[in-house]
């Protein structure tokens, strides 16, 4: 589903040009969970922002299967940001707020898709009259992935989703994007830098630092700590390790 091949993103900065990730290749499978994790400042976010069509590629190639041209790919694929309350207009309601990419794609049937994403996403369609200001940061997290599942994508960019949640909310938002994953074979990318979180979701993992990926391996061979790099074992131990079973760590539904 996603290829990227010698992927460089580069900015012009006061000081001059900068590389934000420098030669990345990977790929993922249609239906797989990918995960990036690194330190802040890797280039992790940087690459899904060139994925979405948000950074600039200066060299090397992005190729999706689901998003042919610029329009497939506005609705195809899409993002979830870190901050639910940042990415969210603070002046829409969830109505207007779902109710936008159903306009800019030209979907029909507007009340019956808002009132099932919300639905979706475990919350009352009562909600969708209020603003962002008036829910917590769970609810507004929840509102952000069914405004990205609305227009019914095939590959899902998340960025870091669970780190400004309280802990027990981070559970209930893992619970739910492994549920959407499952029921809707999305391709996911998941940016974190927690490990146990990228454990519980993914099947493959790319260590970024520097804006380079130092090396990809199976998300079985960093749950037995079994890394080639200096700068991976480094990184496991800084979390405190890898937690076997992630569900415990979060008090998460490991059926799920």
């Amino acid at each position: 589903m996603i290829r990227i091949d010698a992927l460089t993103v580069r900015f012009r900065t006061a000081a001059g040009l900068v590389d934000a990730v420098r030669a990345a290749s990977f790929h993922v499978a249609t239906g797989e969970v990918f995960g990036l994790v690194g330190e802040s400042g890797s280039g992790k976010s940087t690459i899904l922002r060139a994925l979405s069509g948000l950074a600039p590629v200066a060299e090397g190639s992005v190729h999706i299967a689901a998003a042919a041209d610029r329009d497939a790919r506005s609705r195809h694929v899409q993002m979830v940001f870190q901050d639910p309350y940042g990415s969210l207009h603070p002046r829409f309601t969830v109505d207007k707020t779902l109710r936008e990419p159903l306009h800019i794609n030209a979907i029909g049937d507007e009340e019956t898709r808002i009132v099932n994403a919300l639905r979706e996403v475990g919350l009352d369609p009562s909600y969708r009259f209020r603003y962002p200001h008036q829910l917590s940061g769970g609810q507004r997290q929840r509102v952000a992935i069914a405004r990205a599942l609305i227009v019914e994508p095939r590959v899902l960019l998340l960025d870091e989703p669970t780190s400004a949640l309280d802990v027990s909310v981070q559970a209930e938002i893992l619970n739910l994007l492994k549920r959407l994953h499952r029921e809707r074979n999305l391709t996911m990318i998941l940016v974190s830098h927690n490990l146990a979180v990228v454990g519980f979701l993914c099947s493959r993992v790319a260590i970024m630092r520097n804006g380079e990926i130092v090396e990809e391996l199976p998300i079985e061979k960093v749950r037995a700590q079994q890394v080639a790099s200096e700068y991976s074992r480094k990184l496991l131990l800084a979390t405190g390790g890898y937690q076997r079973k992630a569900a415990e760590v979060f008090g998460v539904d490991a059926s799920l």
